[in-house]
């Protein structure tokens, strides 16, 4: 496709009228969920004791830095979703957008937290208990700054780097750098198994995305012998009806379970922010009914009934002598001994003693809630690492009893209000429309040397979709854009339309610089900013 075809096709000719209506309904839906998550926000913090004078300054800076993330992952990831329907004429570019990110917004609005909560497990424990402090906020922006830095600049020179590839270089680049300056302390530093995992699934994702796309075409050539869906768009001529109905549904389904999948990365560390500013509105979830907690306590007693079981006599209040410290320990070391699965039922037992108290978790006193939150987030990651290691071996009734118990705990420590979700989809959208072109021209013209056809549009959206809905079923981030820029190549390689190596090659060496860069950048950044606060 020459460039004046390219010009033409993003930038079809639209009506004044049009346009104007366009934008004047654009900024009322935005002015519309901003009024609305501002609402909240301040009514979250309406007679909330607030510690420190400079608490609600840095709660606004790291709040928009947190925003400005998800802004620039919609350049990136969300202009994607778009671009098989654009280079295939399904939809017009403008319609496009606007349809994608009303499925973002859907997909955030109904994502669940696990991504967010993965990636959040990735960080030094000690960071995240004490996320309020210097070096918890130091951790903060150095994640969100190396994360903007690295994504603007990949996005500037129109190359599809993967946002989630970059937020988890930066969490790794975090934690090895509290590790060097917090050297002859037993500090964690990463979980490397859950980065393991975590990296396993970033690391597959092109290659499930070009064999699967490849295969998927060839097989839709074997059984659909209409010519039509293998030919290139003629001019700007919409497809025929089916073709344009399955490309425009793989669309719609890329960019729901985008915005479930991704959107979830800044979900996460915006509740680290609150969590850290305002742990007294934020720390507990507040809406959990009374009836819950009195369900939680009378589970809370069984569990520790049946941690006595295991433990044995050793079970006594004064056997462990300082629990928290136990458990952290754990979870740093990985190293389980009897005394953990003594500190673990004393750290229960006090949880339970102290939601019992007040029945309610609004109606604890502010300056407790931080500190329940802190030792239900110990007693919910040491029951999930036993749970992955096998250690201690418990019977499958006991160890289903632990996991609805740990659900319980994650649900009053693990949860995204509504109006995050709101400004995080609105982010998205945002960042969307205005930096869509660069990376939409990469991925519709510049991976293969022909032109996209209707059934390699289809067949590159349909893997992404589904590889982006499993992992987000497993509670795995994973990349839209690398999924669906090797499901484009996937596809030129299996119609012989050859690829583009110059792009290619280029994608590639982002894609290989993404994890080290980050890592150094969050790392550097990490030790200036613990400078500074």
């Amino acid at each position: 496709m020459s460039s004046s075809q390219t010009h033409a096709l993003l930038q079809p000719k639209v009506s004044d009228a049009s346009r104007v209506s366009f934008l004047t309904l654009f900024s009322l839906i935005l002015a519309c969920g901003i009024s609305y998550a501002a609402y909240q926000l301040f009514n979250d913090l309406a007679g909330v004791r607030i510690a420190s004078s400079l608490a609600p300054l840095l709660l606004g800076v790291a709040l928009l830095i947190a925003l400005a993330f998800e802004f620039v992952n919609g350049f990136h990831d969300t202009a994607n979703a778009v671009a098989t329907v654009i280079y295939t004429n399904s939809l017009k570019p403008h319609a496009a957008v606007v349809w994608s990110g009303i499925w973002n917004f859907a997909g955030v609005m109904l994502a669940s937290g696990t991504v967010a909560f993965g990636i959040i497990a990735l960080l030094p424990v000690e960071l995240i208990l004490q996320v309020g402090s210097a070096a918890g906020f130091a951790m903060v922006f150095a994640l969100l700054f190396a994360a903007i830095i690295w994504n603007v600049g990949t996005w500037y020179f129109g190359l599809p780097a993967s946002s989630s590839h970059t937020l988890i270089g930066s969490v790794i680049g975090v934690g090895l750098m509290n590790q060097l300056i917090e050297h002859g302390s037993k500090t964690s530093g990463v979980d490397w198994s859950q980065a393991v995992r975590i990296g396993y699934s970033l690391l597959l994702s092109p290659v499930i995305g070009f064999t699967c796309a490849a295969l998927l075409l060839l097989a839709a050539r074997a059984l659909l012998r209409n010519p039509e869906l293998y030919r290139a768009p003629q001019g700007q001529q919409p497809p025929p009806f089916w073709p344009r109905a399955v490309l425009i549904l793989t669309c719609t389904g890329v960019s729901f379970a985008h915005g479930s999948n991704d959107g979830q990365k800044g979900m996460g560390l915006i509740m680290l922010i609150l969590i850290g500013t305002v742990p007294t509105a934020y720390a507990l979830n507040l809406a959990v009914p009374p009836q819950h907690v009195q369900t939680f306590v009378t589970d809370s007693q069984s569990v520790a009934r049946t941690l006595e079981g295991y433990a044995g006599p050793l079970v006594r209040v004064d056997s462990v002598a300082e629990p928290r410290e136990e458990l952290a320990r754990y979870l740093k070391s990985r190293e389980f001994t009897q005394a953990t699965l003594v500190g673990l039922h004393a750290m229960i037992g006090e949880v339970s003693q102290e939601v019992s108290r007040y029945g309610a978790y609004s109606r604890m006193p502010d300056e407790m809630r931080g500190n329940v939150r802190n030792d239900m987030y110990l007693v919910s990651e040491s029951l999930r690492l036993m749970d992955r290691s096998g250690i201690p071996h418990f019977m499958p009734p006991d160890r289903k009893m632990l996991a609805h118990y740990r659900k319980d705990l994650d649900h009053a420590t693990k949860y995204i209000p509504g109006w995050v979700k709101v400004a995080v989809a609105m982010a998205l959208g945002l960042g969307t429309m205005i930096g869509w072109r660069r990376i939409v021209i990469t991925v519709g013209e510049k991976i293969g040397k022909q032109h996209l056809t209707y059934a390699q549009g289809a067949s590159a959206e349909t893997v992404a979709m589904s590889t982006i809905a499993a992992a987000d079923a497993f509670g795995l981030p994973v990349s839209t854009t690398h999924v669906l820029s090797s499901g484009v190549a996937g596809t030129m390689a299996a119609n012989r339309a050859g690829l583009q190596w110059i792009t290619v090659r280029n994608v590639l060496t982002a894609w290989l610089l993404t994890l080290p860069m980050s890592i150094l950048l969050a790392g550097v950044l990490y030790w200036l900013f613990r400078q500074a606060l």
